[in-house]
């Protein structure tokens, strides 16, 4: 079975169309603040725009978070499975990295934020 001219056409449209919604849906917008809160409290409100470090402390112990120009992370954690140390770097607004047994967080913030059905 061959394809024609117009079955072709079709195909190759549907294709990129397809595409361009995957990367506009999952691009998300970037994060211009990073939120840091401790036992729930914001302890830290920091731009994205320049290196920065922070330490804060929790019920193990001290939590490291380093800020670099437009992303965010949780360096150093005493919690046992390091679980928001692995969470790696943060991006887009709406994300966030949990530290629960030490009660620290931090989160992203853009203009406009992504929400998920844990969101509603």
């Amino acid at each position: 079975m061959l394809l024609r001219a117009g079955d072709a056409g079709v195909l190759f449209a549907g294709t990129g169309l397809v595409i361009t919604l995957a990367l506009y849906a999952w691009s998300g917008d970037r994060g211009d603040t990073a939120i840091i809160r401790s036992a729930g409290q914001i302890v830290e409100t920091a731009s994205l725009t320049h290196v920065q470090r922070f330490a804060i402390n929790g019920p193990l112990g001290t939590t490291q978070v380093e800020i670099e120009p437009g992303r965010a992370r949780v360096a150093r954690d005493p919690s046992p499975r390091q679980l928001c140390v692995k969470q790696g770097w943060l991006t887009q607004s709406g994300q966030a990295a949990l530290c629960l047994p030490n009660q620290v967080s931090v989160e992203i913030r853009g203009r406009t934020t992504a929400y998920d059905t844990l969101g509603y």
